[in-house]
Protein backbone atom coordinates (compact mmCIF):
# COMPACT_ATOMS: atom_id res chain seq x y z
CA UNK A 1 0.00 0.00 0.00
CA UNK A 2 1.38 3.17 -0.74
CA UNK A 3 0.74 5.76 1.88
CA UNK A 4 0.44 9.81 0.72
CA UNK A 5 1.11 11.25 3.84
CA UNK A 6 3.40 11.55 6.40
CA UNK A 7 3.40 10.24 9.83
CA UNK A 8 4.55 12.39 13.44
CA UNK A 9 4.85 10.87 16.86
CA UNK A 10 5.35 13.03 19.74
CA UNK A 11 6.58 12.34 23.26
CA UNK A 12 5.68 14.70 26.49
CA UNK A 13 5.83 12.64 29.37
CA UNK A 14 6.02 13.90 33.59
CA UNK A 15 9.55 13.05 33.52
CA UNK A 16 10.53 15.44 30.81
CA UNK A 17 10.50 18.57 32.98
CA UNK A 18 13.12 20.86 34.08
CA UNK A 19 12.92 23.45 36.80
CA UNK A 20 14.46 26.45 36.54
CA UNK A 21 15.52 29.74 37.02
CA UNK A 22 15.52 32.65 34.62
CA UNK A 23 14.89 36.38 34.12
CA UNK A 24 14.50 38.10 30.69
CA UNK A 25 14.90 41.79 29.14
CA UNK A 26 12.57 43.43 27.72
CA UNK A 27 12.31 46.40 24.57
CA UNK A 28 13.44 49.83 26.25
CA UNK A 29 15.20 49.71 29.84
CA UNK A 30 13.15 46.76 31.69
CA UNK A 31 14.77 44.05 33.28
CA UNK A 32 12.47 41.65 35.37
CA UNK A 33 13.39 39.78 38.39
CA UNK A 34 14.43 36.23 38.72
CA UNK A 35 12.40 33.76 39.11
CA UNK A 36 11.33 30.29 38.26
CA UNK A 37 9.13 27.66 36.45
CA UNK A 38 8.87 24.00 35.93
CA UNK A 39 8.81 24.16 32.51
CA UNK A 40 7.66 21.06 30.38
CA UNK A 41 8.92 19.58 27.07
CA UNK A 42 6.99 17.98 24.38
CA UNK A 43 9.13 16.64 21.20
CA UNK A 44 7.38 15.72 18.28
CA UNK A 45 8.94 14.45 15.06
CA UNK A 46 7.88 14.13 11.41
CA UNK A 47 8.72 11.72 8.87
CA UNK A 48 7.94 8.65 6.18
CA UNK A 49 7.21 5.70 8.04
CA UNK A 50 10.22 2.80 8.33
CA UNK A 51 8.30 -0.18 7.17
CA UNK A 52 10.52 -2.68 8.66
CA UNK A 53 9.97 -1.48 11.95
CA UNK A 54 6.28 0.79 10.82
CA UNK A 55 7.31 3.32 12.58
CA UNK A 56 8.49 6.88 12.25
CA UNK A 57 11.10 6.69 14.99
CA UNK A 58 11.58 4.90 18.35
CA UNK A 59 9.58 6.59 21.37
CA UNK A 60 12.04 5.01 23.70
CA UNK A 61 14.91 6.83 22.26
CA UNK A 62 13.21 10.17 21.61
CA UNK A 63 12.08 10.21 25.71
CA UNK A 64 15.93 9.22 26.55
CA UNK A 65 17.39 11.93 24.56
CA UNK A 66 14.89 14.68 25.65
CA UNK A 67 15.28 13.60 29.00
CA UNK A 68 19.11 14.16 29.17
CA UNK A 69 18.31 17.43 27.68
CA UNK A 70 16.01 18.73 29.99
CA UNK A 71 18.43 17.10 32.63
CA UNK A 72 21.32 19.54 31.78
CA UNK A 73 19.12 22.84 32.67
CA UNK A 74 17.06 21.17 34.96
CA UNK A 75 17.57 23.40 38.61
CA UNK A 76 20.06 26.07 36.64
CA UNK A 77 20.09 29.66 35.92
CA UNK A 78 19.59 29.80 32.85
CA UNK A 79 21.25 32.81 31.67
CA UNK A 80 21.74 33.88 27.67
CA UNK A 81 24.91 34.47 26.36
CA UNK A 82 23.77 36.27 23.40
CA UNK A 83 21.82 39.47 24.96
CA UNK A 84 23.33 42.83 24.26
CA UNK A 85 22.37 44.37 27.53
CA UNK A 86 23.73 41.34 29.42
CA UNK A 87 26.87 40.85 30.43
CA UNK A 88 27.91 37.68 31.61
CA UNK A 89 31.14 36.60 32.97
CA UNK A 90 32.78 33.34 34.37
CA UNK A 91 35.13 34.15 37.56
CA UNK A 92 36.30 31.18 38.82
CA UNK A 93 33.89 29.21 40.51
CA UNK A 94 31.25 31.62 40.12
CA UNK A 95 29.25 33.97 36.93
CA UNK A 96 28.50 37.15 37.29
CA UNK A 97 25.53 39.18 35.10
CA UNK A 98 25.43 42.47 34.97
CA UNK A 99 22.30 44.21 33.55
CA UNK A 100 23.83 47.09 30.59
CA UNK A 101 26.82 47.44 33.20
CA UNK A 102 25.34 47.59 36.66
CA UNK A 103 26.04 44.64 38.42
CA UNK A 104 22.59 42.61 39.35
CA UNK A 105 23.56 38.67 40.40
CA UNK A 106 26.75 36.29 40.99
CA UNK A 107 25.63 32.95 41.18
CA UNK A 108 27.76 29.43 41.51
CA UNK A 109 28.88 28.41 38.46
CA UNK A 110 27.66 24.94 38.46
CA UNK A 111 24.32 26.68 38.92
CA UNK A 112 24.43 28.15 35.79
CA UNK A 113 23.54 27.25 32.14
CA UNK A 114 25.31 29.50 30.18
CA UNK A 115 22.99 29.09 27.05
CA UNK A 116 23.67 30.19 23.49
CA UNK A 117 20.44 32.63 23.07
CA UNK A 118 19.56 36.54 22.89
CA UNK A 119 17.43 35.58 25.85
CA UNK A 120 15.73 33.30 27.98
CA UNK A 121 12.01 33.25 26.59
CA UNK A 122 10.10 30.04 25.96
CA UNK A 123 10.56 30.78 22.00
CA UNK A 124 14.39 30.67 22.71
CA UNK A 125 14.45 27.29 24.91
CA UNK A 126 12.48 25.74 22.50
CA UNK A 127 14.39 26.50 19.34
CA UNK A 128 17.62 25.86 21.64
CA UNK A 129 16.53 22.35 22.71
CA UNK A 130 14.80 21.53 19.11
CA UNK A 131 18.53 22.03 17.62
CA UNK A 132 20.14 19.78 20.36
CA UNK A 133 17.79 17.44 19.72
CA UNK A 134 17.88 17.24 15.69
CA UNK A 135 21.61 17.26 16.23
CA UNK A 136 21.54 13.68 18.63
CA UNK A 137 19.26 12.12 16.32
CA UNK A 138 21.31 12.51 13.64
CA UNK A 139 24.17 11.21 15.14
CA UNK A 140 22.30 8.41 16.02
CA UNK A 141 21.82 8.40 12.23
CA UNK A 142 18.55 8.55 12.29
CA UNK A 143 16.48 8.61 8.66
CA UNK A 144 13.52 9.67 6.69
CA UNK A 145 12.83 12.60 9.44
CA UNK A 146 11.12 16.11 7.55
CA UNK A 147 10.57 17.78 10.81
CA UNK A 148 11.18 18.12 14.28
CA UNK A 149 8.64 20.75 16.60
CA UNK A 150 9.79 21.37 19.78
CA UNK A 151 7.30 22.76 22.71
CA UNK A 152 8.25 23.90 25.92
CA UNK A 153 5.06 24.68 28.57
CA UNK A 154 6.58 27.33 31.15
CA UNK A 155 3.21 27.61 33.10
CA UNK A 156 -0.34 25.27 32.47
CA UNK A 157 -1.52 26.56 28.90
CA UNK A 158 1.45 28.75 28.58
CA UNK A 159 3.60 27.20 25.89
CA UNK A 160 6.15 28.54 23.06
CA UNK A 161 6.42 25.85 19.77
CA UNK A 162 9.58 25.60 17.42
CA UNK A 163 9.13 23.92 14.29
CA UNK A 164 12.34 23.00 12.38
CA UNK A 165 11.90 21.61 8.53
CA UNK A 166 14.59 19.23 8.15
Amino acid sequence: MQRKGEFSVSVTKDHLVFSSAHFITFAGHRCEGLHGHNYRARATVEGRLDEEVWFVFDFVVIKQVMKRLCDEIDHKVLLALENPKLQVAERGDSVTVAYEGQPRYVFPKADCALLPVPNTTVEMLAELLADRFRRELESMGARGLTAIEMEIEENFGQSAVYRVVL
